[in-house]
């Protein structure tokens, strides 16, 4: 870097706010939730342990998307929001429209838009290499 400051676009700051957004939701839904009776309070520990790793791992990616123009942050992020969808659409498939999974496609939803703006407007050079 060679110090100037860099204005983010727009849509930068939309998809930033977005996915954050998206993540809190994810976090609060996590600390309320219920797990099965059957599990150990040992395996509980560490499934709300994996829990707040993967969304501080989530949030990294974004502040690497949005602040350090790493494009390929973005694409795992949409991957991972591919997965999400597909493993929502079984969750209601099996369990039904429960208020979890109401909560998980407002996040999925949130998501989808945020990459949205990263994709398109004045987004669209934000993740070009700079010329020399």
């Amino acid at each position: 870097m060679n110090g100037e400051a860099t204005t983010v676009p727009r849509n930068i700051w939309r998809f930033e706010a977005l996915l954050y957004t998206s993540l809190l939701l994810d976090a609060l839904s996590g600390a309320f939730q219920t797990l099965p009776d059957d599990l150990s309070e040992t395996s509980a520990s560490i499934a709300s342990l994996v829990n707040a790793l993967l969304i501080l791992g989530f949030v990294f990616l974004v502040n690497l998307a949005a602040r350090r123009r790493q494009g390929w942050a973005r694409m795992v992020l949409l991957g991972a929001l591919a997965l999400s969808v597909v493993s929502l659409a079984g969750e209601m498939a099996t369990n039904g429209g429960v208020l979890a999974s109401g909560i998980e496609l407002l996040s999925s939803a949130l998501t989808a838009a945020g990459l949205y703006f990263s994709f398109t407007g004045d987004a669209r050079g934000w993740f070009d290499p700079p010329r020399v």
